[in-house]
């Protein structure tokens, strides 16, 4: 069951292994998504081109697929690195961002889940809700709906699929079928910067790379972020300043601060 010290643990593995996390992100995101990774002591890579992104997924340590800017040639190349990860034994964690949205993000997200076979799915409880064919409550790639709403949803996305599902929200809930643990760290701030949502993927995917149990991995890295976002509101004064405090408080977070922070069951 997570811990102060199963967070603590792994987090010193991420700092010492420096994994290589490759991701198939989007436009938006690629800054602060890399810069996390870097914060947090993982090794990126953003490569997405699908002349590479065999070979690339051959030297990573997972993989991260991030649907947030869709075109076909992307989603081409999303579907050969998960399908050439799976067959590596590489995890996968998938973001369907904005899935509800529009029929063809929805489409693309059951397509990707059900060629590559993520190990982990984080979304928004309307994304949740979405892939499992509950229209939900969505504004564009943000949720309106709560995500204790989504629980339903996530235990039958759980069944479908076989993957841990991630809610993200006020409380993230993390479930693989038998286990649900709720972590309650983060501040509302965070749902003004861009790219947050997504980063959580990422640090999911640096994770999972020193730890093959894929809740814990996942509960760990929502922890981790979700401290760093408290200690960054701390210090901000809006949105502007809390995303250069976030990049810091992920840099700098300490076992100490894991410990006082600590919100999770």
């Amino acid at each position: 069951m997570i811990s102060k010290e199963s967070v603590i643990r792994d987090l010193n593995a991420v700092r010492l292994q420096s994994p290589l996390v490759h991701n198939i992100t989007n436009y938006v995101v690629m800054n602060i998504t890399a810069n996390a990774l870097l914060a947090v002591g993982a090794s990126p890579v953003m490569a997405h081109a699908a002349e590479e992104v065999e070979d690339m997924v051959k030297i990573a340590s997972s993989l991260v697929i991030n649907i947030g800017t869709l075109s076909k040639s992307w989603v081409d190349a999303m579907i050969k690195a998960g399908k050439a990860a799976r067959e590596r034994d590489i995890p996968v964690v998938f973001d369907p961002v904005g899935a509800g949205a529009t029929a063809y993000r929805t489409k693309t997200s059951l397509q990707i889940i059900k060629e590559c076979r993520p190990g982990v799915i984080r979304g928004n409880a309307s994304e949740i809700m979405a892939l499992v064919g509950d229209k939900g409550n969505t504004k564009g790639v943000d949720s309106m709906a709560s995500s204790g709403s989504a629980l339903q949803a996530a235990e039958l996305l759980v069944k479908k699929t076989g993957a841990v599902v991630v809610i993200s929200g006020p409380v993230d809930y993390i479930m693989d079928g038998q286990t649900v643990v709720e972590v309650k760290n983060g501040v509302p701030m965070m749902g003004r910067i861009t790219g947050l949502g997504c980063t959580a993927t990422a640090l999911v995917g640096a994770f999972m790379a020193v730890d093959r149990d894929l809740l814990l991995a996942s509960a760990h890295a929502m922890t981790v972020m979700g401290i760093a976002g408290e200690l960054a509101a701390k210090r901000s004064d809006g949105p502007g300043t809390m995303q250069i405090h976030f990049l810091d408080a992920l840099y700098k977070l300490s076992n100490e601060e894991i410990t006082t922070y600590f919100n999770a069951k």
